[in-house]
């Protein structure tokens, strides 16, 4: 196995007003959060700027509940008070969120559907980088085939994540041999100009009264 530290590239956010509020009320804020933009601060100065600090401009008391990876699209979460952030961040670790993503991959992909059950751990020299390990965390992914492209041999996939294991969804495609278009990390990246990876859905209680509320965000790619 290769030990090389990973080299993340150069940090080149989007503006700010790349930044799409989908949804705001007294207790939450969802976005649509591009692509290339961190969820929460990196490590260094450089890298302050980022989905949650875009938010707390707009929005002083946004409290952060889950991320979503800098190259990932889509719809993202902040919760208004403390406890708004205990009811939501209780919502994803109960798994009563449904995700959906959807994403261009290499290759023809041959089954309509199938399920990808595989653990996966850090590698302890290649951080952020993950790796499959049967010893690791349990990761599952439900996927579905929209697309096939035979002229540019890509398929689009539909992804509904029962765990949320970072790079889940990367990894598994991977292992399936359908990397995702775009991947810098886990494919090859001159494949598209972005990772064709976005989260158009995700339905959750409402942290005040548990009603079940929609979001969305068109597919860019």
């Amino acid at each position: 196995m290769n030990q090389e530290p990973h080299v993340p590239p150069p940090y080149l956010p989007p503006p700010a007003s790349a930044v799409e509020v989908i949804l705001a009320d007294a207790h939450m804020v969802a976005i649509n959060k591009p692509t290339g933009l961190l969820s929460v601060p990196g490590i260094g100065p450089e890298k302050a700027f980022c989905a949650h600090s875009i938010v707390s401009e707009r929005f002083e008391d946004a409290y952060v509940v889950h991320r979503l990876d800098m190259d990932t699209s889509g719809v993202m979460v902040f919760a208004r008070s403390k406890a708004a952030q205990r009811s939501l961040s209780m919502s994803f670790e109960k798994r009563l969120t449904t995700k959906t993503y959807e994403a261009l991959v290499e290759g023809i992909i041959a089954a309509d559907e199938g399920t990808i059950d595989k653990s996966i751990a850090k590698f302890s020299h290649r951080r952020p980088l993950r790796h499959l390990d049967p010893n690791g965390q349990t990761a599952i992914t439900h996927w579905r085939a929209l697309e096939r492209c035979t002229t540019t041999s890509k398929s689009r996939l539909e992804l509904s994540p029962i765990t949320g294991r970072s790079h889940q969804l990367r990894l598994h495609l991977k292992s399936i041999g359908h990397p995702i278009l775009g991947d810098a990390f886990y494919g090859d990246p001159v494949r598209h100009e972005r990772l064709c990876l976005h989260a158009k859905n995700l339905s959750l209680p409402h942290p005040i009264d548990s009603t079940i509320v929609h979001l969305s965000c068109p597919i860019p790619f």
